[in-house]
């Protein structure tokens, strides 16, 4: 039996004693990237340095990093699927490459973790004359050297990544597989070699930087090592599914699907929230709300009620090494909580408007339609009580309502999206100098106990968390914007330099509240006027930046405000 601790351990080990640095795991919210609402993989941290900038720890990385992936939100409920999950990497910026990547992958697999080679399968890239990209032979080979049998060539559907966007690095990819007790195959690791640049005119040239990143699911792996067909069964989740078996007086078989699902929105909830998101409408705070009020439908599947707290407290203790689940548990337990109360209202709103409009013998796809998007009320519950009081449902029409609006919503995601993985174009540059020279402003302000709590940027906009009890005045908003505007026009020049965490945070640079750094960083100072820790991108001196407009000051969250501004 191996731990979910053990197998990281084992890992990160490995790899250092391969020559890579361990990097921390980073937030769930991507500090510098306004093209995704969370970090997907564990490469996402990484981008700026898989697209050339040169990181402190070297060329040779290696970490665990939480993700969320909201796609396959409708997929939980299976044995292998979730929304939050933890995935192990290691990274080769620029240095070694498909071979030596292959044979440390195979090494880790068979001798660390004991696994027979003759279980493992691969699937390698067979090439696509549409791309001008050649089959994979190099990553065969190197599996066949390995004595590696059973080499699958599969297409872009399945062995390529990327790009993020329309443009940017991507590449063939090499898939491993192992055999479970069934005899079912599953996959378990997966090595990317970014060897190309995808232009705006659709060509596919050949990287100056060419860089290898590896992604291993700790859910999965522990259930492979650990002979089980179902991941719920391993122990990052059976503790939640004891939890909801004693609450609900029902056992997980015949119930597996529910229990999933109910498990894995718990807990992919309590990790958002302890990012500082609250229920709500848009953006991140929207897939939060979908999750709490999607388990607590499915609780009612059996007969739960009030027990989204509950249900939450063994992924405290399971995930206990998490400094920021510990610290935020009540805080935690309480949004969880009002949340669920809230949804039991429009619960009970929506049978009411049911009532209402359900007056004769039969419902149609508009009216179910409207009573999902406009109350919550879940199509599979208005099924029910249609059923129960003798109602046609006209499913197909609800179906297809439900398509429109998807395809809105698609297309409304594609503007968030179209930017790809990380957007370093002018605009946005601009904006997260100004960002540097925000926060500082806002400290000579209003005083030294602002803190910054995250930031989002995109090419339109800033947008700038801080810590602060109360709402800002016109007076206070217009010395912090003139303050930031004077800076801009004296031009400063921004200089970075590599130190220390403890010489940078000793220099007096600062950093954001709960974020997690290496041991060495780049400090960006703008003049004498502001000194940060952070990642890029930069403009080299304040003049390129313009004017700095604050467009809306608000409340997120108790103690917390916010700030909307552009630059003109």
């Amino acid at each position: 039996m191996i731990t979910r601790k053990q197998l990281i351990e084992k890992y990160l080990e490995f790899f250092r004693f391969k020559g890579h640095k361990i990097i921390p795991n980073e937030s769930l919210i991507p500090k510098n990237d306004p093209t995704v609402l969370f970090t997907t993989a564990g490469m996402h941290p990484l981008v700026p340095y898989l697209l050339g900038q040169r990181h402190t720890f070297g060329k040779r990385l290696a970490g665990n990093q939480r993700c969320i992936r909201t796609t396959d939100i409708d997929s939980v409920g299976d044995a292998f699927h979730h929304t939050f999950f933890e995935m192990l990497g290691n990274w080769s910026l620029g240095d070694y490459w498909k071979k030596e990547a292959i044979e440390m992958s195979f090494e880790f697999l068979t001798k660390i973790l004991g696994i027979d080679s003759k279980k493992i399968s691969v699937a390698c890239f067979k090439g696509d004359k549409s791309l001008s990209v050649p089959r994979d032979t190099e990553s065969a080979d190197a599996w066949q050297s390995l004595g590696i049998k059973k080499i699958r060539f599969l297409g872009k559907e399945d062995n390529w990544w990327g790009p993020a966007g329309k443009t940017g690095p991507c590449g063939p990819d090499t898939e491993m597989f192992i055999k479970d007790s069934s005899g079912k195959e599953l996959e378990i690791w997966n090595d990317v070699f970014m060897q190309y640049n995808k232009t705006s005119d659709g060509k596919f040239l050949p990287l100056q930087q060419k860089n290898v990143d590896t992604g291993m699911g700790v859910e999965r792996t522990l259930a492979v090592l650990n002979g089980l067909n179902d991941d719920y069964m391993t122990e990052v989740f059976l503790p939640i599914i004891k939890r909801i078996e004693r609450l609900s007086g029902k056992k997980y078989k015949g119930n597996e699907k529910t229990m999933r699902i109910i498990a894995d929105h718990i807990k992919a909830a309590v990790f958002i929230t302890a990012e500082g998101v609250l229920p709500s409408n848009i953006g991140q705070g929207y897939v939060l709300r979908r999750l709490i009020r999607r388990t607590v439908r499915f609780g009612r599947n059996l007969g739960l009620k009030n027990f989204t707290g509950e249900v939450a407290l063994p992924v405290f203790e399971v995930y206990h090494d998490y400094m920021d689940l510990r610290s935020n548990r009540k805080k935690i337990l309480k949004d969880l909580t009002e949340e669920e109360e809230k949804f039991n209202k429009t619960l009970q709103a929506g049978l009411n408007v049911f009532n209402e409009i359900a007056n004769g013998k039969s419902l149609s796809g508009k009216q179910a339609f409207l009573l999902y998007q406009s109350y919550g009320f879940p199509v599979e519950l208005t099924e029910e009580i249609a059923k129960e009081r003798g109602i046609k449902l006209d499913m197909k029409g609800f179906e297809e309502e439900l398509k429109k609006h998807q395809e809105l919503s698609r297309k409304t995601s594609a503007g968030i999206f179209k930017s790809g993985l990380a957007d370093h174009s002018v605009a946005t540059t601009r904006l997260h100098t100004a960002t540097h020279l925000l926060n500082q402003a806002l400290r000579a302000v209003l005083g030294p106990e602002v803190k910054q709590r995250g930031s989002n940027i995109t090419p339109e906009r800033l947008r700038f968390d801080f810590s602060f009890s109360r709402k800002l005045t016109d007076g206070e908003i217009s010395k912090v914007e003139n303050l930031v505007n004077d800076k801009i026009k004296q031009g400063l020049p921004v200089i970075s330099n590599e130190m220390k965490l403890k010489d940078a945070l000793k220099s007096g640079a600062q950093a954001e509240f709960g974020a997690k750094y290496p041991e060495i960083v780049s400090v960006y100072s703008i003049g004498d006027f502001s000194r940060e820790i952070c990642t890029g991108p930069h403009v080299k001196n304040t003049r390129e930046i313009g004017r700095l407009k604050i467009i809306k000051e608000e409340a997120i969250a108790a103690g917390i405000r916010r700030i909307k501004a552009v630059v003109e």
